[in-house]
């Protein structure tokens, strides 16, 4: 892990925090919107397509997956880890999920103001592979992937729009989190890289940068749709039934695919099981010939 200063277009953040100029709301704010909300969203929406599995698919464990589903609900999985991971901090810390940003639907994963600074943080679900960052680059198993440009991109904007919402300049800090990797190489990359498994002490091992005041305006900014898109939402009964709805329909989901992962490993034992006895019953069977065959090889 390589340490890396907040990313800030304005001069730093003053000692002394200007009189609160944003009202804390009693309404749904997005402190109430659930982890990986679009990702979740949008991997239902495509899992829709998917055909009914039949008995016999069941049985043998098919993946009840669609093609276009599986990176969005590894997407989804891996939001939720960091989620979790996030759970943890004490309340000094204030934690947003899935923070929408403009208009095109895009959101920013997670969003963590504390004592030790404002981070963005990307996740990114590459469970098992291995992991390469320096400077700009990013790869995966090889593979070259945008994710430090797009995590500066994020911390950039997610600056000025807090510092336009809470009305003195807010220095973000872009981190990205890899879910479970294999490993991570990394030489003075641009961002934070670090894996899911290290978040929670990296976090709470941050020098304190904002004062208890600076929190809670920051968070009262952040908190606030306004700060992030100007389009017209949903409206805040609508998001939550959806929410709501979404987060019952994954769960079902993740139980069909963990049970058809489960079955499918349940026949390749099987397969091996069945191989093996084949194998050992062939070898049984020539048993009782062997001193003859061994007989006639030494009389030749």
């Amino acid at each position: 892990m390589t340490e890396v200063a907040g990313v800030m277009r304005q001069q730093a953040m003053p000692a002394v925090v200007p009189e609160p100029t944003v009202p804390v709301h009693s309404e749904l704010t997005l402190r109430t919107r659930i982890p990986a909300y679009s990702v979740m969203d949008e991997c239902l929406r495509r899992q829709a397509e998917a055909a009914p599995r039949g008995a016999v698919a069941r049985f043998f464990g098919r993946d009840p997956l669609h093609p276009d589903a599986v990176s969005w609900y590894r997407g989804t999985l891996g939001e939720l880890e960091v989620a979790r991971v996030l759970a943890r901090l004490d309340p000094a810390w204030v934690v947003l999920h899935a923070v929408p940003v403009g208009s095109s639907g895009a959101d920013i994963d997670h969003i963590v103001i504390g004592p030790g600074g404002t981070f963005t943080i990307n996740t990114k679900n590459h469970g098992g592979k291995k992991i390469w960052a320096s400077g700009n680059g990013f790869m995966v198993d090889g593979q070259k992937q945008s994710h430090i440009r797009n995590s500066l991109f994020e911390a950039e904007r997610a600056s000025d729009l807090l510092s336009a919402g809470a009305g003195f300049p807010v220095a973000v800090t872009p981190v990205l989190v890899v879910v479970r990797p294999q490993s991570i190489a990394s030489t003075t990359p641009a961002v934070v890289v670090m894996a899911s498994t290290d978040l929670f002490r990296w976090l709470k091992r941050r020098p304190r940068m904002q004062t208890a005041e600076a929190i809670r305006q920051i968070a009262a900014a952040a908190e606030q749709r306004s700060t992030w898109c100007t389009g017209q939402p949903r409206t805040p009964t609508t998001e939550q039934a959806l929410a709501a709805a979404n987060a019952q329909r994954f769960a079902a989901l993740r139980a069909d695919v963990d049970v058809a992962h489960a079955r499918r490993q349940g026949w390749s034992l099987v397969g091996a099981s069945l191989f093996l006895a084949v194998v050992v019953g062939a070898a049984l069977a020539l048993l009782p010939f062997v001193p003859a065959i061994l007989a006639a090889m030494m009389a030749s």
